[in-house]
């Protein structure tokens, strides 16, 4: 027997994400929302790719998201599951058996329909043709997939091997949003060309790799999210994304009305436009935090000691208040402090330059002539690989190699373009890498930490922090889910696997004729519901 997957959603619903919710109202405008018009945004940077599946930086999922509808949806206020594609579904006592009825009539936008073999199709083709290299977030989602079964054209059953109870939550997100055939049946590279074909409220226009995006209003979509403010068409009839690197030419074509919507506003950039009678909206981030995530197997970084010593080294709120600004906060988890399972863990995470010192003198790393420790003729040296995804990375990580160089530790930077950058992490060629990932879920540690998921660390097997990230994936019980993921934050610090130094906020300038921007639970934008006045 079967029961209600809404006991499965208590996990979720008990932590608040307000943090991530609520949407763009400006001051002075009355009336119902106006259909029409092109809303004209600004990227910080280019989308890697136009397939959901395939998608990881914010910048890539802004665009892809409104494209791929998602069997569910969840509601960023209060984190609640809520049907989209599927109208209801079951989940097995064991949490192993996904059971989704899907509503009718949604179709995809070159006119097929949506059927339960569309899931399968989707789903298999995440594991079985893209895979964790081409799909790493989507594939971890899916661990121990066995399978979808078509019981008829409306109702999919999706099988794991062994429970999987983050399953439905991964649901909603864009990197399991449902594709068309058309689209399941290309290979990797093929997907990522422009032509993805999905059932959102948008299509493809145009799509021209690292310079623009256009979107364009699917005609005739009526079967939005339960968590949508309004249903039917989008009242946008296009959406232009342009790349534009430079923050303050970001700002510049926002005030001089040559944008409406800007990503990654830096706080310098705030009195500018709110001069010109915009606004900064933000949004907290869940997920995993930005940090350093050491690759144990290479350098002095294969010292525990060196590793643990380095999370009193960090001075936090100076990154905040001399890089970022108030919209932002300092880690206190490797998790994000909307994220479902967070535990603070400040305490640990103090700056202490003094503490960092004697930890590092205990274990045998002196300090050099030039302030550089060394061990048995090791430099107590190593570089960070990072790419531009986030605006602050670079400035960070200056701030950074300046606090870490007090406690005798030299910080190297290695900036990577995007391709080089994920080719390194795949194969873990790093000494550490910084970044972070956006998710509403406690899972995420497992996708990133779990010896059975991406292992970025590279190491090798530690029981306690093992049974913690394997046993909440089978934790059917919301608060022993919760306590086995406080329990993987607690082990990776104790272990110096992540050096966590700010959670990521979205900071996006936006004009005044700009209503409803939206950001849904994992804190992405989402363009459904929005609209422009007074054009």
């Amino acid at each position: 027997m079967k029961r209600p997957v809404a006991l499965f959603g208590v996990f979720a619903a008990t932590f608040a994400l307000a943090a991530c919710g609520g949407g763009v109202t400006q001051t002075g405008v009355s009336g119902p929302p106006q259909p029409g018009g092109t809303l004209r945004y600004g990227l910080s940077q280019a989308p890697t790719c136009s397939d959901p599946a395939q998608g990881g930086t914010n910048q890539t999922i802004y665009v892809t998201r409104q494209i791929a509808d998602s069997l569910t949806d969840q509601d960023p206020e209060t984190g609640e599951i809520r049907p989209w594609l599927a109208e209801r579904w079951e989940v097995s006592p064991d949490a192993r058996t996904f059971t989704f009825h899907l509503r009718d009539g949604v179709t995809f936008s070159d006119g097929t329909p949506l059927t339960a073999e569309s899931v399968r199709a989707t789903l298999d083709s995440i594991v079985h043709v893209l895979g964790g290299a081409k799909a790493p977030l989507a594939a971890t989602y899916l661990a121990n997939y066995t399978g979808t079964d078509v019981v008829d054209p409306r109702t999919a059953r999706v099988r794991f091997g062994t429970p999987n109870v983050q399953f439905l939550q991964a649901t909603s997100t864009p990197q399991l949003g449902i594709l068309a055939a058309a689209t399941t049946a290309k290979e990797a590279e093929q997907r990522c060309l422009g032509d993805t074909i999905g059932s959102g409220p948008f299509t493809y226009a145009e799509y021209r790799q690292g310079d623009s995006v256009t979107l364009a209003k699917r005609a005739g979509y009526h079967w939005g999210s339960a968590v949508f403010a309004h249903q039917g068409e989008a009242y946008l009839d296009r959406i232009e994304f342009t790349v534009v690197p430079e923050s303050g030419v970001r700002t510049g074509s926002l005030v001089s009305g040559q944008l409406d919507a800007t990503s990654d506003a830096l706080p310098q950039d705030a009195p500018q436009i709110e001069a010109a009678g915009g606004q900064v909206a933000t949004a907290s981030n869940p997920g995993i935090t930005f940090g350093l995530q050491p690759n144990v197997t290479r350098g002095p970084l294969r010292d525990r000691a060196v590793r643990t010593a380095l999370l009193a080294a960090v001075d936090r709120q100076e990154l905040v208040d001399t890089v970022l600004g108030p919209q932002f906060r300092l880690a206190t988890s490797p998790l994000a402090h909307t994220t479902p399972g967070y535990i603070d863990l400040s305490g640990e995470l103090g700056f202490d330059p003094g503490a960092a010192k004697q930890a590092l003198d205990a274990a045998g790393w002196l300090p050099g002539g030039d302030g550089i420790r060394a061990k048995n003729g090791e430099r107590l040296s190593f570089g960070v690989l990072f790419s531009a995804a986030f605006a602050g990375n670079q400035a960070i990580l200056e701030l950074l190699q300046q606090q870490l160089r007090v406690a005798g530790v030299e910080l190297r930077l290695e900036p990577a373009a995007n391709a080089d950058y994920t080719v390194r992490q795949n194969t873990k060629d790093f000494d550490t890498i910084y970044y972070n990932v956006t998710r509403a879920d406690g899972d995420i540690l497992r996708t990133n930490f779990g010896l059975d998921a991406r292992n970025l660390n590279d190491r090798g097997a530690i029981p306690p922090l093992d049974a913690a990230l394997s046993g909440q994936l089978a934790a059917v019980d919301s608060g022993q889910r919760v306590q086995l993921i406080e329990q993987a934050q607690r082990l990776l610090l104790d272990e110096g696997l992540w050096i966590p130094t700010i959670e990521l906020s979205q900071a996006i300038g936006v004009a005044n004729t700009v209503q409803g921007l939206t950001f849904e639970a994992s804190a992405r934008l989402q363009f459904y519901d929005t609209w422009l006045s007074g054009r």
